[in-house]
């Protein structure tokens, strides 16, 4: 599903996607098309991009074509998913206590959505974190 979404392919395309986007929020997927942990996020992505379109914008960028941003947002995970807002990134508390990222594939679209309109929300207040709309710590074993 990676071929419906947008790639940026330099660091500098990154920047423009962050900085040319002031209304809505930027959703990144960090990681390698050919990963099975990225295609399952991006199967997600795919699907709810066209829900979100008014509110966020998504685009997947490949870790090693773009290393830049690796130890900026500590890109250590297969697959990464982060969130910019207004030039800033938004840190949503998941209950993992990982507040940076999302470093695992999501297996539902609309708990996705809720998470990008949460963040879209608490960004337009003026927040830098925002709470998940749902609990993700290992001890309810989603």
């Amino acid at each position: 599903m990676s071929y419906l979404l947008p790639h940026l392919h330099t660091g500098f395309s990154v920047d423009q996607a962050i900085l040319s986007e002031e209304d809505r929020v930027v959703v990144m997927r960090f990681g390698h098309d050919f990963d099975q942990q990225c295609m399952q996020m991006d199967e997600i992505l795919a699907g709810a991009a066209d829900q979100i379109k008014n509110f966020a914008v998504v685009y997947l960028v490949d870790l090693s074509e773009v290393p830049d941003f690796n130890t900026m947002y500590e890109l250590y995970d297969p697959c990464t998913t982060i969130a910019l807002c207004l030039p800033q990134h938004i840190m949503i508390d998941l209950g993992t206590g990982n507040n940076n990222k999302i470093n695992w594939a999501m297996n539902n679209k609309q708990e996705f959505i809720d998470i990008v309109e949460t963040v879209y929300r608490g960004a337009r207040k003026g927040r830098g974190l925002v709470v998940s709309p749902k609990d993700y710590s290992t001890k309810y074993r989603y």
